[in-house]
């Protein structure tokens, strides 16, 4: 069963940094290719919105409020992707989600997985 493994979420000040590691994990990891990877995030009472995604072979793209102050990347050969958070803002507090779009060398094809979110708290 393949699952993805979060990190790096905490708390810091307004101004501060942070980064995220999310890692495509499993017993035995199957074949697959990764079509694209993702951040998206949830404040209370708000829905799931995209901040960045960055394809397998590394086109990224951001949400407009984030450009300029996040970084995605991935490292296909650990088969994990960053986020880069610099100069966070009390509005970026929220349940980070990882998302990984892969396309499986067997009968599964593609399929999108859900990490179970990682918590970004900036506060002073």
């Amino acid at each position: 069963q393949v699952h993805l493994v979060e990190s790096g979420g905490g708390s810091v000040q307004p101004g501060g940094s942070l980064t995220l590691s999310c890692t495509i994990s499993a017993t035995i990891l199957p074949s697959f290719m990764i079509h694209i990877m993702g951040w998206y995030r949830q404040a209370p009472g708000k829905q799931r919105d995209l901040v960045a995604t960055i394809t397998g072979n590394g086109i990224p793209n951001y949400e407009d409020s984030v450009k300029g102050r996040f970084t995605i990347s991935i490292d296909n050969a650990k088969n994990t992707v960053y986020l880069r958070m610099k100069s966070l803002k009390t509005e970026d507090t929220a349940v980070y989600y990882c998302n990984a779009g892969l396309e499986y060398s067997d009968e599964r094809g593609f399929v999108e997985h859900w990490g179970q979110g990682t918590v970004v708290n900036v506060s002073p």
